[in-house]
């Protein structure tokens, strides 16, 4: 009886192994097709389309993107966030943006800076607005979560031609890192 226990544990714990060796593999692949990667250049872009996303409808200003990015270069960055808009001379937003990377915090109120015509990150009757809204310095690298708090984080059904409240006039699409060079 105890021989019969003892194969059975022989035969069981390389497959139990192997098993739970095989669902790690295909968890660490799905982690790696959500983690955004720094470019050569540098450039760390963050899409809304990629991002997790919440959103409160009692409270808009506390809609939230989320991204995990892998840090290859520290150093300092501007940040810029680009939006969807149908005017030009107001983005419409309400509320400070803030952004997160580590314990760092950039905190602000965008404004258009760029204003891009025939992009092709948006159809007419809409342009692509850049705003500046600062720089941060990343000191560390590897895997990081960065977190976008703002208003314009929109649901994706959500079609922004709604023009019966503020939110029609401009919507968020994306955060870019770029590197600053001296």
């Amino acid at each position: 009886m105890k021989r019969g226990i003892i194969l059975w544990m022989v035969l069981l714990v390389p497959v139990f192994f192997a098993s739970c060796n095989n669902s790690g593999k295909k968890v660490n692949n799905k982690l790696a097709e959500n983690t955004v990667v720094q470019r050569p250049d540098g450039t760390i872009s963050l899409s809304l389309d990629k991002a997790q996303c919440y959103n409160d409808v009692k409270d808009p200003s506390a809609n939230t993107a989320e991204w995990d990015v892998v840090v290859s270069r520290s150093g300092r960055y501007d940040v810029w966030l680009t939006s969807k808009t149908n005017d030009t001379s107001a983005l419409s937003y309400t509320h400070d943006v803030r952004i997160s990377v580590q314990d760092i915090r950039l905190e602000g109120h965008p404004g258009h800076v760029r204003i891009v015509r025939n992009s092709p990150d948006v159809s007419y009757p809409y342009f692509r607005a850049d705003s500046f809204m600062g720089s941060m310095y990343i000191q560390d690298t590897g895997k990081f979560n960065v977190q976008v708090i703002c208003e314009k984080i929109l649901p994706a059904d959500d079609t922004a031609d709604k023009s019966d409240s503020g939110k029609g006039i401009s919507k968020l699409i994306s955060v870019s890192f770029t590197p600053v060079t001296r």
